[in-house]
């Protein structure tokens, strides 16, 4: 860890154990000729990411190449990671640990899940999470299958507007034999065509999926969403961007019945597409019907507190084929690490991180619209990553590239997005600005785009 730091009572504590009441009486006993008699010349305190900027400024000219800069976005973004994390999270009691079925042998791990959980329903506003699943593609199919167990409905689920390309595909694989329909909802300017919706949405609909911050990182109205699922009886799911909780209206209180997420934002480094986290909750009266393990806490035989594996049999190796899921050696590693995250930064950490992102992303968003031959794809509202339309989307990347800057991808890579013409998605891409981003950074794409 690069800083050891006592707050103000540890230090009363250790100076009472040695009995002095100052640090500067514990000093007195160096001669006053050997005291510096001045403050110290040193520079204003800098936060860990910004001291790790600074550092790593005349640590790249060792290579003769300074680090690349990302501007990536399409569902997996370069967050700062607090160093606290990869120090807690290696520490070989968790990072060998495995599955947790002898509770008596496995209280640590528990109770890390028992955390993560907690921690995952204070930052939704749901009421139950799971600990965890494969990643935020399978989070929403487990999804449309939960909503088809509650709702005894395998007619239709339907899509609203720009959810991730590739989740679509994860779910129609899930659902293929399921003799069940997958509807997509145009977007208009961005945001799904509320009336389109409420036209697909029929009493064989099980549930209806959005995701806010959307693909194309445009926020969507997730209370009016739910509100037209409920009236035609169908589960809402909401698929969410973690950080933006910070500042955005939680699914909780936007009336969903399922929120899904991918957690990779929550202290996971990008590290060649995985492994990543699934985040899943749900509202009490579903409980039962919730996929993969759920962490109890409750008390031994001596009144002491401890942590089980509740309601396990919902789970395949009590029901086989009939289970809620097939989650097994899940990535649990990686809920730790968003554990770890969460409880560092704090509600008001996070929300902080948020205003960076949300903030930085607008900044670059209307310098970008300056360049000719760009324009933002949409005028709706966004989070932290938004869609550009440019006369030759390929050689932006390139020109881009070649400059030491990653941006894209380029939507032409996924399957159609409902709503957008074949023109508007071979020519737009996406760029997505986290709190890594300076004013620099951001200025240095735009010149090189220029």
């Amino acid at each position: 860890m690069p800083y050891l730091y006592n707050t103000a009572d540890q230090r009363k504590e250790m100076l009472g154990r040695i009995g002095v009441d100052s640090v500067a009486t514990l000093l007195q006993q160096i001669p006053q000729a050997l005291q510096l008699q001045r403050p110290l010349n040193l520079p204003e305190a800098l936060s860990e990411l910004a001291l790790e900027r600074q550092m790593r400024q005349p640590a790249s000219r060792n290579s003769g190449a300074a680090d690349r800069v990302c501007f990536l976005g399409g569902g997996a973004y370069e967050h700062y990671i607090p160093s606290v994390i990869d120090e807690l999270t290696g520490r070989g009691e968790f990072y060998t640990a495995y599955t947790p079925y002898q509770a008596e042998a496995s209280q640590g791990t528990l109770q890390a899940f028992f955390e993560f959980q907690s921690l995952i329903c204070e930052l939704t506003e749901m009421d139950v999470s799971n600990a965890s699943v494969y990643d935020g593609a399978s989070a929403i199919a487990e999804a449309v299958l939960m909503s088809m167990r509650v709702t005894g409905r395998k007619g239709n689920v339907v899509f609203a507007g720009a959810v991730h390309p590739e989740s679509l595909v994860t779910v129609r694989t899930y659902v293929q034999h399921l003799g069940c329909d997958v509807i997509c909802t145009p977007v208009t300017q961005g945001v799904v065509d509320l009336d389109k919706l409420k036209a697909a949405v029929n009493e064989q609909t099980a549930c209806v999926i959005v995701q806010s911050p959307n693909f194309l990182g445009a926020i969507e109205d997730v209370t009016a969403i739910s509100e037209l699922a409920h009236k035609a009886g169908a589960l809402s799911v909401q698929s969410f961007h973690p950080i933006s909780l910070g500042l955005l209206k939680r699914p909780g209180a936007c009336g969903v019945d399922i929120a899904v997420a991918e957690g990779q934002a929550l202290g996971i480094p990008l590290q060649f597409g995985g492994p990543y986290l699934g985040l899943f909750t749900c509202r009490s009266e579903h409980l039962r019907k919730l996929p993969g393990r759920l962490i109890g806490e409750t008390v031994d035989r001596q009144g002491k507190r401890c942590f089980v594996l509740n309601l396990q049999a919902r789970e395949q190796h009590i029901r086989r084929d009939k289970a809620t899921s097939n989650i097994c050696t899940n990535q649990g590693l990686m809920a730790l690490r968003a554990t770890v995250y969460l409880a560092t930064l704090g509600p008001q950490g996070l929300r902080d991180v948020a205003e960076l992102c949300c903030q930085k992303a607008h900044y670059a968003a209307a310098q970008l619209a300056k360049v000719p031959g760009i324009e933002l794809l949409t005028t709706a509202p966004f989070f932290s990553e938004f869609a550009i339309r440019c006369t030759d989307a390929a050689a932006v990347i390139t020109k881009a590239q070649q400059a030491g800057l990653d941006v894209g991808p380029l939507l032409n890579r996924f399957d159609a997005v409902a709503g957008l013409s074949p023109s508007d998605q071979s020519q737009s891409l996406l760029v997505a600005v986290t709190e890594c981003r300076t004013r620099a950074d951001i200025e240095r794409l735009v010149n090189v785009l220029l």
